[in-house]
């Protein structure tokens, strides 16, 4: 595949920054799988690809942290279709959909309080399961005096 990964916009992934290597696929398949290198793995270095921001990548290694390597490469494999061409569309939709999806900044978390309503139900339930439970208490005589 010789051309670029448009992610959104001006933000590409140029194919000289993605490096394809193929290699026999495993499992069944008979004698063609012997013969093939339908497999196919793609590399890229993220310092390669200018148009993409940083952060965009730091929150891409925060929620697939296995697509990427040791050393901040991004490694991903395919090997599931009998051809090189639909493993090599599905890694490039693969990594569009990561891409699309680190792009989105998560939402901030505003703290919030108990409603007053909430909390008056709540203390009031309490009340009403601690009577339940006093009346599971022993019966008391009075001495007479």
């Amino acid at each position: 595949m010789n051309h670029d990964l448009t992610v959104r916009g001006s933000m590409k992934i140029p194919a000289s920054a993605m490096r394809w290597t193929a290699s026999r696929a495993g499992g069944a398949g008979g004698q063609h799988v012997n013969t093939t290198e339908s497999r196919v793995q793609l590399r890229i270095q993220p310092n390669d690809c200018t148009t993409i921001p940083a952060v965009v990548f730091a929150r891409m290694r925060q929620q697939k942290p296995h697509w990427f390597t040791g050393s901040g490469e991004i490694l991903m494999a395919c090997g599931t279709h009998r051809s090189r061409q639909r493993n090599q569309e599905e890694l490039r939709s693969r990594l569009l959909a990561g891409l699309t999806a680190a792009l989105r900044a998560p939402k901030k978390r505003r703290p919030t309080k108990p409603t007053k309503g909430s909390q008056r139900r709540r203390l009031e339930s309490k009340k009403s399961r601690g009577a339940i439970k006093k009346k599971r208490g022993r019966v008391r005589r009075h001495s007479e005096d």
